[in-house]
C-alpha cells in the first residue's frame, strides 16, 4: 500500500511518461487509472498508434501488450530496438500468456521485464519504478563515461600538443643550424599527410598503413633530421661541393639521430611514437635501387614510412634555397622526382606523388615569401649543371 508520505514524494519528483499499448479498451482504462497518479500516461490501442505518437513524444518506459491484431508486441519491440532514437526505452511486456517460451522470447528481443495479466497495481508500480530507476542509472553511467572519455581526449590532445611543440622547437633548432629557411619541417609534414591520405583513398599499401597511428607518424616526422644537430656548421653550411670525407660526416647524422631517439625511448613508456620516429629518421635516405645510406636497403625492404619521407624530403630540398644552390621551380622538382622513379624512389609512390603534386605546389606557395630572392640573369641556364649535385645534397 502506498502511504501518504510516499505519495507526496512521488508527486514532488518530475513526472515521467509511460506509453501503455493494448488493443483492449478495458485494459487501457484500468492501466491508466493505476498509473496516472504517479506518471504521465499515454494509452495507445495499437502498435501502429504507438509508432505515430513516438514521432512527437519519447516516453521513459513502454508497457506493451504482446497479442494484438496487425503488428503484435514482438514485431513492435523489434522495430523499437532497430531505431536508434527508441532503442534505449525500457519495454515491459504485458500478456495473458504464462508459458516460459513466450517470456523467454520477449526477453531475448530486448524486453526488460514480463508482467502477466491480470496484474495488481502494487506489483506493476513496483516493476515500473525499478526499471525507471535502472534506466536512469544507465543514463547517468553513460553520461559519466562520455564525460570521462571527453576528459581523456582533452588530456591526450594537450599532451600531443605539448609533444608537438617540443618536437617543433627541436626541429626548428636543426633548421636554424642548417641555414634552411621557410619551414622545411612543416612542409614535409604536409607533403607526407597528402601522400598518406591519397594512399588510403586509393587503397594502396593498405596493409602497411592499417597498423599506423597517423597522428604519431606525422608528429614523429619532425625528427627525421635531428642528427644534424651534431654535424659541424662548416659542413652544413658549406656553399660548395662536399669532399668525400665531409659527405661521410654528413651521412653520419642518420645514425646520430637514431641513437638520440633510442636514448629518449629508454626513458619513456610511449614507444609507438618513437617507433615511427626511428624508422623515418633511419631510412629516409635509402634508395629504391639500394644505393642509399646508411644501410643500403632496396625496394620494399625499405619501410614504407622511409620511402614516403624520401619523396617529401627530396622534393622540399629541391624547391628550397640552400647554401650550395638556388631553389628549383616546382615543375623542375616534379621532373627530378620522376627521373628518380625506380632508382631513388618507389615507382608506386611516384605515381601517387603525381596525383597530389598540385597540392604540393599549393603548400610551396604558402611559404614562397620565405625564400624568394631576386634571381641573377642566366641562373635558370645554370640549374641543370648542378642538378646531380643538388640531388646528392638533398639532405
Amino acid at each position: 500500500m502506498v502511504t501518504e508520505g510516499k505519495l507526496e514524494k512521488k508527486l514532488e519528483r518530475k513526472r515521467q511518461s509511460i506509453m501503455l499499448v493494448d488493443d483492449n479498451m478495458a485494459n487501457l482504462a484500468m492501466g491508466k487509472n493505476m498509473l496516472k497518479t504517479f506518471y504521465e500516461v499515454y494509452p495507445m490501442p495499437s502498435a501502429e498508434k504507438l509508432f505515430e505518437c513516438l514521432e512527437k513524444v519519447v516516453p521513459n518506459l513502454i508497457l506493451l501488450d504482446i497479442e494484438m491484431p496487425g503488428v503484435d508486441g514482438y514485431e513492435a519491440i523489434q522495430h523499437l530496438k532497430r531505431t536508434e532514437a527508441f532503442a534505449d526505452i525500457p519495454v515491459i511486456f504485458l500478456t495473458a500468456k504464462n508459458d516460459e517460451g513466450s517470456e523467454l522470447k520477449g526477453l531475448s528481443l530486448g524486453a526488460v521485464d514480463y508482467v502477466s495479466k491480470p496484474f495488481s497495481a502494487p506489483l506493476l508500480l513496483k516493476r515500473i519504478e525499478t526499471h525507471l530507476l535502472l534506466a536512469s542509472q544507465r543514463k547517468e553511467l553513460k553520461t559519466d563515461n562520455d564525460n570521462l572519455q571527453a576528459a581523456v581526449s582533452r588530456k591526450s590532445k594537450q599532451l600531443i600538443d605539448l609533444e608537438n611543440a617540443v618536437l617543433s622547437s627541436i626541429a626548428e633548432l636543426v633548421e636554424f643550424r642548417d641555414s634552411v629557411t621557410g619551414g622545411h619541417v612543416s612542409r614535409t609534414q604536409k607533403y607526407l599527410k597528402l601522400l598518406i591520405e591519397k594512399l588510403m583513398e586509393k587503397k594502396i599499401y593498405s596493409r602497411e598503413i592499417s597498423g599506423w597511428n597517423i597522428d604519431f607518424l606525422l608528429s614523429s616526422a619532425q625528427l627525421h633530421d635531428v642528427g644534424k644537430i651534431a654535424v659541424s656548421d662548416v659542413i652544413l653550411n658549406k656553399p660548395g661541393k662536399l669532399t668525400d670525407e665531409e659527405f661521410e660526416k654528413m651521412k653520419a647524422h642518420v645514425i646520430i639521430g637514431l641513437k638520440a631517439i633510442e636514448r629518449i625511448e629508454k626513458n619513456t613508456a610511449e614507444h609507438e611514437f618513437l617507433r615511427h620516429a626511428k624508422i623515418i629518421a633511419g631510412t629516409h635516405h635509402e634508395k629504391w635501387d639500394g644505393s642509399g645510406y646508411p644501410w643500403g636497403l632496396s625496394g620494399k625492404n625499405i619501410p614504407l614510412e622511409g620511402r614516403l619521407m624520401a619523396i617529401a624530403d627530396v622534393y622540399d630540398a629541391l624547391i628550397s634555397q640552400r647554401p650550395y644552390k638556388k631553389p628549383f621551380t616546382t615543375t623542375e622538382a616534379e621532373k627530378i622526382i620522376e627521373a628518380g622513379r625506380g632508382s631513388h624512389f618507389d615507382p608506386v609512390l611516384v605515381d601517387v606523388f603525381h596525383m597530389v603534386s598540385g597540392r604540393f605546389v599549393e603548400i610551396v606557395d604558402q611559404y614562397k615569401d620565405a625564400w624568394e630572392t631576386p634571381e641573377p640573369q642566366g641562373e635558370i641556364e645554370n640549374r641543370h649543371k648542378i642538378l646531380m649535385f643538388a640531388r646528392q645534397r638533398a639532405v
